[in-house]
């Protein structure tokens, strides 16, 4: 089991560290239905992470069991296409990055947070994390190690938790502080969204790129 956590991580924290979903937060925690938006945006998130690693999980299951010592060619196939599409994304992540001195431009949708309620809040939180393609990807890598590794339901359960945990700690930590101290994070998240909208694309690629090795090694290895 300790093999399979180590080889989720990456992948937690590449959803953890998606700038969107954490920019997203913010604005609705600067926004005047700040905390009825922001916690159902938290909900929707969760939700959204539990159901598309639980359903990856479910598929991967399917493969039919082999040797623990023998090669596992489907998986393998299965991670080189996972790592090839997060190599894709990386690309077209770095070639959209703002040039030196250009300003960095939002997606539109978020012109609407201000007017947001909390049920649109959850579903918005949902999409990003459930159907967004670089967190479903992500997700989808998850999956297939946990569900092709060969552990009991205990353990299965376990290490869903422990992907859950880290994919959502970005967006619940915020949404949490501000609950317990709103008047003092006002400034820090303002600050904080400033810099990963300029940065959104840069940080996008890295991880995607860095991941998407990853995840073709685990390919490689498969063989």
């Amino acid at each position: 089991m300790g093999e399979v956590i180590g080889g989720i991580l990456p992948l937690a924290l590449g959803i953890a560290i998606s700038p969107i979903p954490i920019i997203a937060a913010i604005l609705m925690l600067l926004s005047p239905k700040a905390k009825g938006t922001s916690v159902g945006f938290l909900i929707g998130w969760v939700l959204g992470i539990v159901v598309a690693v639980v359903v990856f999980t479910l598929l991967a299951s399917i493969i039919p069991e082999q040797d623990p010592d023998a090669a596992k060619p489907i998986a393998g196939v299965i991670k080189l296409l996972l790592g090839a599409g997060l190599l894709f994304l990386a690309l077209k992540q770095w070639r959209s990055r703002p040039k030196d001195g250009e300003a960095a431009a939002l997606p539109k949708w978020m012109s609407a947070i201000d007017s947001m309620t909390t049920m649109r809040g959850a579903v918005l939180g949902f999409l990003l994390s459930a159907v967004n393609p670089k967190n479903l990807l992500m997700a989808a890598g998850a999956g297939v190690l946990i569900g092709t590794a060969g552990l009991n339901g205990g353990e299965i359960t376990l290490v869903i938790v422990i992907f859950v945990i880290i994919a959502a700690c970005s967006v619940a930590v915020p949404v949490i502080a501000y609950l317990v101290a709103s008047t003092k994070m006002a400034a820090p998240l303002e600050s904080l969204r400033g810099w990963l909208v300029q940065n959104n694309a840069t940080v996008m690629a890295v991880l995607l790129l860095v991941i998407g090795v990853v995840m073709i090694g685990k390919g490689i290895g498969s063989f």
